[in-house]
């Protein structure tokens, strides 16, 4: 069978991944618009979930995954002046730049062609570009040129999120999941950090409209807008610089945008990752979901005796299996544009209600909440979450230890 991938991110690379493994005589080709070393972006998170999956389908992309990887343990939520507010629970962080660099790597190996600074014509899918190709795998972000150069076929929505965020690096070393919230005279603005290599963090800032206006961050020069989040959340930084430039790329303010499609196929062509749906980032899940897709699409594949087959179990198991989680993402991301609204809280209240964003939970979950504050109930819950991570990194039959940043 001969493939085109479109977009060289995750998703189209796994799947090339998990395609030729499958069938090594397949005839599979990514197509990279941008040139080597052009990746944007920070870290990834990722979690078990997802590095058992990882660890099932194809070890030897697996391990070099794990090994670019950086754990991080509990969860911080920083108000002014108060002592912070604990969550449990543990993670991993992989380089954006780490992830590709390994996907393209075995990809290459399993004799994928792998092509950069390739642009595809936004109307590829109605001229001859992909003739005699058996599939098109449409991989190329939430800003697919070729999906919406006739969005009607997928019957494709993107809605616009009301904050602006940047996603930033620094030199601070986070060993928690770190969320800080600071007060302006323009209103709240918000960070997320977490390690993502060692000596570097990734740093998301996220504000209100009506905080990024009243800053001037929607018209300062942008070295001077990072140097007002630097005085911002000097705090939190600890005197550490932000990073703005990820190879050569300096990051940019922008809105999440939500896609949605009421169907990911069309003929012979496939939406895959972001590229077909968009969880918002406060999720974590946006590498994983789109891995995953990979993994489903390649499995179908093999599984069907057609391709129209393969392709609309696909589509209809997708769709289906992602409809809770793009939905919880939605209310999470609705729970931030309107997070002033919890900020009156003290920050043990405010920590368990962002833990919760997503709905009700019984009362008895506050009382643990409430006790696990303390270092003395904290220390046996990360020792219980420390004997369940090496279990599973055991079963999974990891070959190389957890590691922590060093701080």
């Amino acid at each position: 069978m001969r493939i085109v991938c479109v977009g060289g991110g995750p998703a189209a690379l796994y799947f090339a991944i998990c395609a030729k493994r499958d069938d090594a005589g397949h005839d599979i080709t990514v197509r990279e618009q941008d040139p080597p070393g052009a990746t944007y972006g920070w870290g990834v998170v990722c979690h078990d979930r997802l590095l058992d999956m990882l660890y099932y389908t194809d070890r030897e992309s697996a391990q070099e995954i794990r090994q670019r990887s950086t754990l991080w343990q509990e969860q911080e939520v920083h108000l002014p002046g108060s002592r912070p507010g604990y969550l449990p629970g543990y993670g991993f962080s992989v380089p954006r730049t780490g992830l590709l660099d390994a996907l393209r790597t075995r990809a290459d190996a399993l004799g994928v062609r792998v092509t950069q600074d390739d642009p595809v014509p936004a109307g590829a899918l109605h001229d001859n570009t992909f003739a005699g190709a058996d599939l098109v795998v449409v991989a190329d972000g939430a800003r697919s040129r070729l999906r919406d150069h006739d969005p009607s076929r997928y019957g494709t929505t993107v809605t616009t999120g009301r904050n602006p965020y940047i996603w930033l690096g620094t030199r601070k070393q986070f060993a928690a999941f770190t969320f800080a919230f600071e007060h302006t005279t323009a209103g709240w603005i918000w960070c997320y950090g977490y390690p993502t290599s060692d000596g570097v963090s990734t740093f998301i800032v996220e504000c209100t409209p009506e905080t990024f206006t009243g800053l001037g961050l929607d018209v300062l020069p942008h070295a001077d807008g990072i140097a007002v989040l630097q005085r911002i959340f000097a705090d939190v930084l600890g005197g550490a610089p932000l990073l703005s430039n990820s190879r050569g790329r300096a990051a940019r303010w922008q809105r999440f945008l939500e896609v949605r499609n009421t169907t990911w196929v069309a003929d012979n062509t496939v939406l895959l990752g972001d590229a077909a749906h968009t969880t918002h980032f406060t999720m974590g899940q946006g590498t994983s979901l789109a891995m995953t897709d990979a993994l489903m699409l390649a499995s179908a594949i093999a599984e069907h005796p057609t391709i129209g087959s393969a392709l609309g179990w696909f589509d209809d198991r997708g769709r289906e299996a992602l409809a809770n989680t793009q939905a919880g993402a939605r209310t999470g991301a609705a729970w931030f544009e309107r997070v002033d609204h919890y900020l009156d809280r003290d920050p043990m209240e405010f920590a368990y209600a962002l833990a919760h964003r997503h709905g009700d939970q019984p009362p008895w979950r506050f009382q643990l909440h409430r006790a696990t504050q303390l270092a003395a109930f904290r220390r046996p819950r990360r020792a219980l979450h420390t004997g369940r991570r090496q279990w599973r990194a055991l079963r999974r039959g990891e070959a190389v230890p957890a590691r922590r940043p060093r701080v």
